[in-house]
């Protein structure tokens, strides 16, 4: 199936996406509003590559040949005739609409719209286009090229040709997928995690535990790779805020509304591992 793919959003979510679509044989378009940013996404795709290079995963001269295989850009436009449009940008619904918005009026007929949203409603993003049936949530993890799994998620009026077509991509990256097959805030994965995480920042909010003791009982006890708490820090801490807040907003469920903890957190710029300092020091 290995056609094009333009990727909106070079952060290390959408670098990620770009890097194991290549690998898979796609052409990929990497687009974010600054030169920068897009040198620093294909920076951290090629540092991705060259571990996996030293481990021997992968032939060294493949590293070259991947991002070759990426063109960057700062052009929207480059997304004319992708087959696939996949949106990585930040997790704010007003954002992504404006980018879909632009997106309905340069893609081709035919293009799937992907949205990485991880909480947002499909069918709110959608709305911004004139063909909602095109459009799809594929919830990739990070980091992409390590994590298995990608949550491909319905809105109320996409087509189960987008769907296959979201499917058939993500499989050929290398992805196991699942459906979630109504469109709720939070999906499936994110709203386990989300209220997770908000009941175990209660928790060190109010002195109970520390981090670390949270993060070795879900470990020792529930089996977990890793603690909520040391999750929360490796996907972003700002990330969980606006989920937690997205799926707050859509249910008015308390379990889901924010602890302060993590809003000062943000607040203060300890976002978790990107910045160096979250719920731990890196």
């Amino acid at each position: 199936m290995a056609g094009r793919l333009a990727v909106i959003g070079a952060g290390l979510m959408g670098a990620g996406i770009a890097q194991v679509a290549a690998q898979a044989g796609w052409q990929v378009t990497l687009r974010d509003l600054d030169e920068a940013a897009v040198q620093r996404g294909l920076g951290a795709v090629r540092t991705s590559l060259e571990r996996l290079a030293a481990k021997g995963s992968i032939a060294a001269e493949d590293v070259e040949v991947v991002i070759d295989r990426i063109a960057p850009t700062t052009d929207l436009e480059a997304a004319a005739d992708a087959d696939i449009v996949v949106e990585a940008v930040f997790e704010q619904l007003d954002l992504k609409q404006d980018v879909f918005r632009a997106l309905d009026g340069i893609c081709r007929a035919d293009a799937v719209l992907a949205t990485n949203t991880s909480a947002i409603p499909i069918t709110q993003i959608a709305a911004a286009t004139k063909r909602p049936e095109s459009v799809v949530g594929t919830h990739f993890f990070s980091p992409v090229p390590m994590m298995k799994l990608c949550e491909l998620v319905r809105g109320f009026k996409t087509a189960d040709d987008t769907l296959a077509r979201a499917r058939s991509f993500a499989e050929e990256i290398g992805k196991t997928c699942i459906v979630v097959n109504r469109d709720i805030a939070g999906f499936v994965t994110t709203r386990l995690i989300a209220a997770f995480v908000v009941e175990a920042v209660k928790l060190v909010e109010s002195g109970v535990v520390s981090a670390e003791d949270l993060d070795t009982a879900c470990r020792l006890g529930f089996g977990h790779a890793m603690g909520p708490l040391a999750t929360t820090d490796l996907t972003g801490v700002d990330v969980l805020l606006h989920a937690t807040r997205n799926i707050y907003a859509d249910t008015a469920d308390e379990k889901f509304f924010p602890p302060e903890l993590l809003a000062r957190m943000v607040t203060a710029g300890d976002l978790g591992r990107k910045t160096g300092r979250g719920f731990y020091t890196y």
